[in-house]
């Protein structure tokens, strides 16, 4: 699958304000009225890494430049002084924008790996912030704006005493409901039907009260997503089904992308998935960085004149862009190589 890296990655990366001067990485995308609109996840520091959400625009989807120069979502306006606001997802819906995102009420030094821990790398917080269990969890919520900038909370999608990311909303209703993506990092047994986190799908008539989630795809036995599996990009609808990005992790904790196609009216239904990954770190800005290295990360996706754009984090540093023709994605989904 040749999917073509562009020639300025990474098109945006950080400094210039003091709330990004550290990191920006896995944003939400969308276009509407011909331009693009990016929605990044930033941090001034690392210690602790509390992150915020800008705003840019583009017209060619290559070329960003900032809406504001202020946030337009940080964690203190949600409620949350010392927490983290993460990972935005965008859709639009009947003319309203739907933004997922994540949000821990603590924001924590992160090194997934474990490895070149700094000493004091812990923050602590007053009047009593990080002493609960919940306060290091990760809650999963839903935005709405009209404009992009002026943004109002919707409701919590996720039961808040567990870790719950990746919750992505489906692009239009399917049989009057929402449709939404989420990876539930606790159920996980016997009793859940997986050994490992994986993807789930719920359904809403209101986008507050959601049903019980039902197991949508768990890793498989391949090494490349062999510790976790995870949704990546907002569904695309297509002619042979929804085209949906995901994550896989290794034991290793290299992150790289699969693909799927879900059924366009039972979504619970995975037409076809690729056993092999589609993109993985290769370029010297997808294997080193600040907090992670070997992280390709998607999180944002458009098409345009036929053509997908893919939007990623890389290394939790700077945000990249891919491209693929659509058609030709969604027939190697369809067809894949058997090697």
């Amino acid at each position: 699958m040749k999917i073509t890296r562009h020639p300025n990655n990474p098109i945006v990366v950080p400094g210039g304000y003091e709330w990004r001067k550290v990191t920006v990485f896995n944003p939400a995308v969308i276009i509407d009225n011909d331009k693009f609109y990016m929605i990044e996840r930033t941090a001034g520091s690392l210690t602790p890494c509390k992150n915020f959400l800008g705003l840019l625009e583009s017209e060619d989807g290559v070329n960003f430049t900032h809406v504001k120069d202020e946030p337009i979502v940080t964690p203190d306006m949600l409620g949350f002084p010392y927490g983290s606001v993460q990972d935005p997802r965008i859709v639009k819906i009947d003319d309203i924008f739907y933004m997922n995102y994540a949000l821990r009420p603590c924001a924590m030094s992160y090194y997934p790996t474990g490895a070149g821990v700094p000493e004091r790398s812990i923050p602590t917080y007053p009047d009593g912030w990080g002493e609960e269990e919940g306060h290091w969890l990760t809650r999963s919520s839903i935005l709405k704006s009209t404009n992009l900038i002026d943004w109002e909370f919707v409701a919590d999608t996720t039961p808040l005493d567990i870790n719950d990311r990746d919750n992505i909303l489906f692009p239009e209703k399917i049989n009057g409901k929402f449709v939404l993506l989420r990876r539930p990092e606790e159920y996980i047994g016997e009793a859940y039907g997986t050994e490992k986190a994986a993807m789930w799908i719920t359904y809403s008539e209101d986008l507050i009260h959601w049903e019980e989630p039902k197991l949508l795809a768990k890793a498989e036995n391949l090494s490349w997503e062999s510790r976790k599996i995870g949704g990546s990009t907002p569904p695309i609808r297509t002619d042979k089904g929804w085209l949906v990005l995901y994550h896989g992790v290794d034991e290793d904790i290299v992150y790289r992308v699969g693909a799927m196609l879900l059924d366009l009216e039972n979504p619970e239904k995975i037409i076809a998935r690729t056993r092999n990954f589609i993109m993985e770190p290769e370029t010297y800005y997808e294997k080193f960085g600040y907090q992670i290295p070997n992280v390709v990360f998607p999180t944002g996706n458009v098409v345009k004149d036929g053509l997908l754009y893919i939007y990623y984090g890389v290394t939790d540093t700077a945000i990249a862009l891919a491209t693929v023709p659509l058609d030709e994605l969604v027939e190697y989904i369809l067809n894949e190589p058997q090697v």
